[in-house]
């Protein structure tokens, strides 16, 4: 039980009817969840307003209320606050109801288009093997020290995350590293949190269906840098011309990145094959498992967090030079008559790109690039287009299949792609509805020393259609075709 007093403090209230000082149970903002004695946040979400249930929240034994707008029917024994967002009271309650927990770790988010989950991660993995406790908030997965519990969005939302946070604290957790996503932000997930350090990797085409404008994107990344408190630093990858736009008006200590032009942490990519990467960083030369420049660039914002963060310099590499790329992100296999298999979760134009000319790049010339993509439903319509045109322009076949549909008809959405593709790369072009057969399609065109991409989806292990998630994996399947072929 906590006090609801204790609970407000630092919260902006426009007035409060009934007691304060009364004990409370637990903070919710899901009516469905409420039990006697809990506090109910009523919150305004893009779809539903929590204002609607206040009444039923009220029967299933809430005895507080956090709204912007007062109901008029308010019972006397209830304690109702009203604030001036909903959004931030509950992140800033939530810090206080398990003692802000941030206050004691070292927390860095990672905010961007691309890259924020491979960064995240790939920290989480080098300060283990640096000898520390580390927590991780990812796309992919939760850890708290050596326990891993499942991510079901990019950013969790205030109450959960303040929960994981705590539970690093009981574990000894040191240092936590934590994808900070746009709609995180603009739902003020992150306020109440205290940030020793910020990354922002680049900016692209994403979340338009969202923001609306990629002005909108944008500024709200930029928000959070300029939230960080003077004592944090703000590594920013100057290669993107964003990267500048995000150090306008912070407090924090600025620093760059940059593969291309001159920052603080400065890399230069030396050699690229399928088995890794040599480069410099900051001139001093390293090999890593990891593969491409997109990879050479999420390298040095860890270089660059983890000297930030005061480990010394050699050890760092000595570590990077150790890394295992993460679950879905260029994650590959060879089938036994030579052809190689690429799963990545690029689902936006510039990731996409990205992955296509690191194929390119390594491959001798002779080998043919064949892609399966697709366009998640309910999301950015704007994007389709665009990714059919890199799909079609980098490869020798562009296989155009489903993603996760959601409620949308997926063969709307790839005739949505279609309408991207240029009229000299058309015939470079398939359109198979189910991914499965597009997968299997590409395998039997693919000939020895050939590469296929499967993009979109990366670790996901379902595809969503209709509000059912199937078991769907691409790197089983295109394991599973290998092996069929090889069999037969």
């Amino acid at each position: 039980m906590k006090n609801l007093k204790d609970i407000l403090y630092k919260v902006s209230v426009n007035a409060v009817y009934g007691n304060t000082d009364i004990e409370i149970n637990n903070i919710q903002f899901d009516s469905r969840q409420i039990q006697k004695n809990d506090v109910f946040v009523a919150q305004k979400g893009v779809t539903v307003d929590g204002h609607q249930f206040i009444n039923k929240a009220l029967l299933l034994g809430a005895s507080v209320i956090i709204c912007e707008e007062i109901p008029s029917d308010l019972q006397e024994e209830v304690t109702c606050v009203q604030v001036e967002d909903s959004n931030v009271a509950l992140a800033i309650m939530s810090a206080n109801f398990y003692d802000n927990p941030s206050d004691d770790l070292q927390l860095v988010g990672v905010t961007g288009t691309n890259g924020k989950t491979t960064i995240a991660t790939l920290l989480y993995q080098l300060f283990k093997k640096a000898g520390y406790k580390v927590g991780l908030l990812s796309t992919v997965k939760i850890m708290v020290d050596e326990t891993e519990y499942e991510a079901t969005h990019t950013t969790p939302n205030s109450l959960m995350i303040n929960k994981y946070l705590s539970m690093m604290i009981n574990e000894g957790v040191e240092y936590c590293f934590m994808e900070v996503s746009s709609h995180g932000v603009h739902q003020k997930r992150t306020e109440g949190l205290n940030f020793v350090g910020g990354v922002f990797t680049n900016l692209s085409h994403d979340h338009l269906d969202y923001h609306e404008t990629f002005a909108e994107y944008r500024d709200v990344k930029k928000s959070f840098f300029d939230s960080l408190p003077k004592s944090a630093f703000a590594l920013v990858n100057i290669d993107d011309k964003n990267g500048q736009v995000m150090l306008q008006n912070t407090k924090a200590n600025k620093q760059t990145y940059a593969l291309k032009t001159l920052g603080d942490f400065k890399a230069k990519v030396l050699e690229k094959r399928f088995s890794g990467t040599l480069l410099t960083i900051n001139n001093i030369e390293v090999w890593t498992k990891l593969i491409g420049e997109f990879n050479a660039s999420n390298l040095l914002a860890i270089y660059g967090v983890a000297e930030l963060l005061g480990l010394e310099k050699l050890e760092i590499l000595r570590v990077i030079s150790e890394l295992e790329s993460i679950s879905g992100r260029f994650e590959y296999t060879i089938s036994s008559n030579g052809v190689t298999a690429i799963v990545d979760y690029a689902h936006t134009p510039d990731a996409l790109k990205n992955v296509l000319q690191t194929i390119n790049d390594i491959r001798t010339g002779n080998e043919s690039v064949l892609t399966v993509v697709g366009c998640g439903g309910d999301r950015d319509k704007t994007k389709r287009p665009k990714m059919a045109s890199i799909a079609s322009l980098l490869s020798n076949q562009a296989i155009f299949t489903s993603d996760n549909p959601r409620t949308e008809d997926a063969q709307v959405i790839i005739d949505e792609m279609e309408v991207g593709v240029a009229a000299e790369n058309y015939k470079k072009t398939l359109s198979i509805l189910d991914r499965r057969q597009a997968i299997k399609t590409a395998c039997k065109l693919a000939k020895t020393g050939d590469i296929i991409l499967i993009a979109g989806k990366g670790h996901e292990n379902y595809q969503e259609i209709n509000g059912v998630k199937h078991h769907f994996d691409d790197l089983e399947e295109v394991t599973n075709c290998f092996n069929q072929l090889k069999n037969s």
